[in-house]
């Protein structure tokens, strides 16, 4: 090869030497210096020197051949600085023929480098992160080609690995350097599930790192690369037939991206070019995830960052083909905290909930179907922490505070103190509410609430008797089909129900019909694309134009309860029309059983979900028809301020504690009693003791809560004087604010109310 690049073919022996060189008794900074003099001369190049990033971001010149050695230790460049400074920032290789004539050329008297022209520069890249960087000079203008590019990177790598491992480097010297998040960190997010929780990371689809970085054999790597890819694709076709259902609950939409990518040539072909240079298959992804992470890292576009991380999540997937791994075989510890970008409620339940103490998603909302999951199986939850999987690895310590919405990564010892100490007061109340279970939910001045619970999985029935419910305002029934490989049959369907009604005796349990569509995709069940699929073909639609789906849930439910009393209600009802054709499927499933001469509910009464704002305006039209309605804050609310609910970028742009908000239930609640109608709030706003408050003051007796709300919604019920209270509120209603929450904080203090 011409001057400037290698001697030989390939780096592999270029990164033996290097190997040799680190593997000797001498002092670091003799090994270091032996490693430039060894890249410089196998690349003919007369200056090679190693710039480090310091734990003040400033990058260190550590050690060179050719350039004056009294410079080393003493040059700092800040980042952005020169063009090693920017080769940092940029995390991308610069090749240039003329250094000095580029804008961002950066003249330190001291290191000599002045007769030097022609500049190579690759960053060490670790995490997707600059740790330092690789830089050849020659004196002749001459650029270098893409081979000899390739080379350097491939080097830089192998450097990146050497000095965080620490092989290159003293400990006393790794100390200083930037090689990985290691300090203590406090990162904001937002609280989805409440409570404490402190553990190990595990990450979800964690990426397997590389145990060998250099092949031994350059064509069977390539063979493994290729049949992996093959092995890859081939997974996620299966998944998107439905035959494999493992990842059952994530959406369509995920992994068509997750296939698109898989077929992406730019990224093959990168890792096709990166086993040729002499790596493994394993060590090859790792180098081409890491290029992209840096260089997507750089991209303010969110579409663009999104595409970070479906690549991110595509090349973990392979790394675990790479090693044979199947899901559901990882080995997680007793203290486990799972990190992850985001989960599909059927990803959460994979792992056993005996070893799971908390969780944290980058993104998410309060109101996705993963916190409330994570919420119904009491696992404290923070979301929307950006950043976060870049300073973790595995086994990391972090803390996860679902009071605050806020994690610790890598807590300090008194951090920690701090935290099991809230824990034990936590635990204290925990206790206080424990004793409140079997005390009546009466108000101060003696109006009685019916508390219930919310639930959906066959572990919420056992939170039943320890939390006191009075019985289940709201059975999520799809979460069974979001679990599930195939469509549930009607005798699991029917199990189900019988189980779930059997453990609740003579306590109400209500059903809430399939409510599927928008952000509730099931991979075994064909539905068609659409623009805005929350406001598209989900729920009472989806069953009314699939009614086959409907009529086996139906008959599934006048099974289960045979002889005793069935309610059933129908989710995001949005005319009157769809009401009348859901009831006509159960008088129609009633006279199927009938003429089979099959057992009927003693008792069946049928009802409506509030949760389409075209109702409040048909409502009398409605409620004659029902036996009941439940009102659905979660949906409710996003479709009256037109602010998607899952979405993190809107879904706290209003307050449920608002004027407009508060009117609308007030108005539901007066037709309701004018009619005679029961009326229940099953959405998340009942278990919150504040929004319940306001729920009380409004004249609502019947709240449905999560698990962990019951004790501190019934705690606050027991110290409410609701006359006083409502006289209170009469005043608020008039407000022209955008949230009225500290007026009814003040409120309740004044009146003495335990929030």
């Amino acid at each position: 090869m011409a001057v400037g690049g290698l001697t030989t073919r390939g780096p592999r022996n270029l990164l033996r030497q290097i190997r040799e060189a680190m593997a000797g008794a001498a002092p670091a900074q003799e090994r270091l210096d032996m490693v430039v003099r060894t890249i410089a001369q196998s690349m003919v190049a007369e200056v090679c020197s190693i710039y480090l990033r310091r734990a003040s971001g400033e990058l260190e010149l550590f050690a060179t051949q050719g350039l004056n050695p009294e410079a080393v230790h003493k040059t700092r460049l800040r980042p952005g600085e020169g063009l090693v400074g920017e080769v940092a920032r940029s995390a991308s290789p610069i090749s240039l023929s003329d250094a000095p004539s580029h804008p961002s050329f950066a003249y330190r008297p001291e290191t000599g480098e002045d007769p030097y022209h022609a500049f190579l520069g690759a960053p060490l890249l670790r995490g997707g992160r600059a740790i330092g960087v690789l830089v050849v000079q020659n004196r002749s203008e001459r650029r270098y080609d893409e081979e000899e590019v390739e080379d350097i990177q491939t080097i830089a790598m192998v450097l990146a690995e050497t000095v965080a491992s620490g092989e290159l480097l003293a400990q006393d010297e790794l100390r200083d350097i930037e090689v990985a998040p290691h300090r203590p960190e406090r990162l904001k997010g937002q609280r989805f599930a409440e409570g404490l929780a402190y553990g190990h990371v595990i990450l979800h689809e964690a990426p397997v790192p590389p145990e060998n970085l250099l092949a031994e054999n350059q064509q069977v790597e390539e063979i493994r690369l290729r049949e992996a890819l093959i092995g890859l694709k081939a997974n996620i076709d299966s998944i998107l037939d439905g035959g494999q259902g493992k990842l059952a609950g994530q959406s369509f939409e995920v992994l068509e991206t997750y296939r698109m990518f898989a077929d992406d040539r730019g990224w093959n072909r990168s890792l096709e070019e990166a086993v040729r240079t002499g790596l493994t298959a394993e060590a090859a992804v790792d180098r081409v995830r890491n290029e992209h992470r840096a260089r997507f890292a750089q991209a303010r576009d969110p579409y663009i960052k999104e595409r970070l991380h479906d690549f991110e999540d595509l090349a973990n997937r392979l790394l675990r083909v790479l090693a044979g791994d199947k899901p559901g075989d990882r080995d997680i510890p007793d203290d486990a905290i799972l990190v992850a970008r985001n989960l599909g409620p059927a990803d959460l339940l994979e792992y056993p909930r005996h070893k799971l103490r908390g969780l944290l998603l980058e993104e998410g909302s309060a109101a996705s179907h993963a916190a409330i999951v994570a919420r119904a199986l009491q696992i404290p939850c923070v979301g929307r922490v950006m950043g976060l999987r870049d300073r973790l690895s595995e086994g990391d310590l972090v803390i996860v505070d679902g009071e605050t919405g806020e994690t610790y990564l890598r807590p300090r010892p008194d951090m920690l103190a701090a935290i099991q100490s809230r824990m034990l007061v936590r635990s204290a109340r925990q206790a206080e509410f424990a004793k409140l279970r079997d005390v009546p939910a009466v108000t101060v001045d003696g109006t009685r609430i019916t508390v219930l619970t919310n639930a959906g999985l066959a572990v919420d029935l056992e939170n039943l008797d320890a939390t006191g419910a009075e019985g289940i305002g709201l059975f999520r029934t799809e979460f069974q089909f979001m679990v599930s490989e195939e469509l549930p049959r009607l005798t699991s369907q029917t199990a189900l129900y019988k189980l779930v009604l059997d453990t609740a005796g003579d306590r109400p349990v209500t059903f809430r019909t399939l409510d599927i569509g928008g952000d509730k995709v099931l991979p075994y069940l064909e539905t068609a694309r659409e623009e805005n699929p929350a406001l598209g073909r989900r729920a009472i639609r989806l069953g009314l134009d699939r009614p086959g789906l409907l009529r086996l849930q139906l008959r599934a439910l006048l099974a289960a309860a045979a002889g005793r009393e069935l309610r059933v209600m129908f989710p995001m009802i949005a005319t009157v029309d769809e009401f009348r054709a859901a009831r006509e499927l159960v008088d129609v499933e009633c006279e199927w059983a009938r003429r089979r001469g099959r057992s009927l509910p003693a008792l069946l009464r049928v009802g409506a979900m509030i949760e389409c704002p075209s109702l409040l305006w048909h409502l009398d039209a409605l409620l004659p028809l029902t036996d009941f309605v439940s009102i659905g804050t979660n949906d409710l609310f996003q479709y009256m301020f037109a602010a998607d609910r899952t979405n993190p970028l809107v879904s706290d742009r209003y307050d449920p504690l608002s004027p407009p908000a508060l009117r609308a239930l007030a108005e539901i609640q007066k037709k309701c009693a004018d009619t005679g109608t029961p009326v229940s709030v099953c959405g998340e706003m009942a278990g919150k003791p504040l929004e319940a408050f306001a729920l009380l003051t409004l004249g609502y007796t019947r709240l449905s809560a999560p698990a962990g709300g019951v004790g501190p919604v019934k705690r606050m019920i027991l110290s409410a004087d609701l006359g006083a209270a409502r006289r209170g509120m009469t005043n608020l209603l008039g407000s022209s604010a955008g949230s009225i929450r500290g007026e009814l904080e003040s409120l309740a203090r004044k009146l003495n109310v335990t929030i």
